[in-house]
């Protein structure tokens, strides 16, 4: 478990429980002060009840343990995947990975999903909610993909893409929350936070 902060007395209340950037830095539309923290918690790959339990028990699994550390702060969790038919897709292992999975998702529709816990011990309080939005994709060469990999790092990202970055090489239209596909659904967020009365 890592900690930002050493001083107790500037602990934020709020903390978010990811080392993903791409968080980070949609999170800060919504919560100005929060700390991260990140644990080693063990994802699963797959779960009976199908993607949307599988995210939904990730975000659990990174929010879980840092709440437990932080008793008086709100926790906050997520975990990103893409599936299509009965594939989930999420981080490749390395670049032929990333384009075997481009190649996959070709002309095809997927579904992004993002299951988000928000934890707070002393409260008592833990939920998780999960957000799908749709992606489809432009039919893809080998030569678009090359192109994009030399633009996108593909290894830390579901699916081997990113919607925020020349989407215009892959993907043909979206439906539903773009922050989502990023990595934080921030509509569905914003609406939580303010029913838990942290906004």
């Amino acid at each position: 478990m890592s900690d930002q902060k050493a001083n107790p007395k500037e602990y934020a209340s709020f903390i978010l429980a990811s080392g993903s950037p791409r968080r980070r830095e949609l999170l800060v539309d919504l919560v100005k002060a929060f700390d991260v923290i990140t644990t080693e918690a063990e994802e699963l790959v797959f779960h009976d009840d199908g993607p949307s339990a599988l995210v939904m028990e990730n975000a659990r699994r990174k929010a879980r343990p840092v709440a437990e550390f932080r008793t008086g702060a709100w926790v906050l969790g997520a975990d990103t995947i893409v599936s299509i038919d009965n594939e989930i897709f999420g981080k490749p292992a390395d670049i032929a990975e990333a384009a075997s999975m481009l190649h996959l998702l070709s002309g095809r529709t997927h579904c992004v999903r993002t299951g988000v816990c928000l934890a707070h011990k002393d409260s008592a309080y833990e939920e998780a909610r999960v957000e799908t939005s749709k992606v489809t994709f432009r039919m893809l060469t080998d030569a678009t993909i090359d192109a994009y990999f030399a633009e996108v790092d593909p290894l830390d990202k579901a699916g081997g893409y990113a919607i925020q970055t020349r989407p215009d090489l892959i993907i043909d239209r979206f439906s539903g929350s773009r922050s989502n596909v990023i990595g934080l659904p921030l509509g569905m967020l914003a609406d939580w936070l303010r029913e838990v009365k942290v906004l």
